[in-house]
């Protein structure tokens, strides 16, 4: 399998217009979903997809991020940092390379991989400028998918991390303190007091991501943890 032939030039260009950045994160999705069931064939062939679509400049009038959580947002945010655009290219030719060699378990790591790369991306968009109402839902929105996919997966640091990042972008001061609190428990505890901790998180995670199947829930998602 060749890799994907996505650049960091393509990536801008992809992202420069809404109907093919739909497609790409629809593409995008696609693959993370047979990653996660464990489809290799699917996911390869999902993969080829990906970097045909790219290249074609194949379009869609919406985008289909739920596995993933790379939104369109996400992604704008990926290309417009010249670090994180190379990370997010890297890590997706090395998804190439890796189900080319049918190494189910690296492409789902590469795939890990590039959900990080998109949540420091969004962690940096937030930081350095004041973004809009509906960027910041898209942001929370996919944060919270990693949390739980994190915690799902038992990976409590990446939960952690990307808690914090909930909690950065948080517009309720006590909402942002609790997360920022549950970060710690989870990157700093003992074996024993993270076991127990990770238990109640995923509990309240798990009730909050039935209510964020769409970026408009976020502020409410994050008012319920004021």
């Amino acid at each position: 399998m060749s890799t994907s032939g996505i650049t960091s030039s393509l990536l801008s260009q992809i992202v420069g217009s809404s109907s093919t950045s739909n497609q790409f994160a629809t593409d995008l999705n696609q693959l993370a979903k047979d990653l996660k069931s464990g489809n290799l064939t699917s996911a390869q062939e999902d993969y080829v997809t990906l970097s045909q679509d790219a290249q074609d400049g194949a379009t869609s009038s919406t985008a289909t991020t739920s596995a993933s959580g790379i939104t369109t947002g996400l992604l704008s945010d990926i290309a417009s940092s010249s670090s994180n655009s190379s990370s997010f290219v890297s890590e997706l030719t090395q998804m190439g390379t890796d189900l080319g060699n049918g190494d189910l378990t690296s492409a789902q790591e590469d795939m890990l991989s590039l959900n990080s790369t998109a949540l420091n991306a969004a962690s940096s968009s937030s930081s350095s400028s004041a973004t809009s109402s509906t960027t910041s839902a898209e942001t929370s929105a996919a944060l919270i998918r990693a949390i739980v996919q994190a915690m799902e997966a038992g990976d409590s640091s990446a939960a952690g991390s990307a808690m914090s990042q909930l909690a950065s972008v948080s517009t309720s001061s006590t909402g942002a303190t609790y997360l920022q609190e549950m970060s710690s428990n989870l990157t700093s505890s003992s074996s024993s007091s993270s076991s127990s901790s990770s238990s109640s998180i995923s509990q309240l995670l798990a009730s909050l991501n039935s209510t964020s199947s769409s970026s408009s829930d976020s502020s409410s998602i994050l008012s319920l943890l004021a």
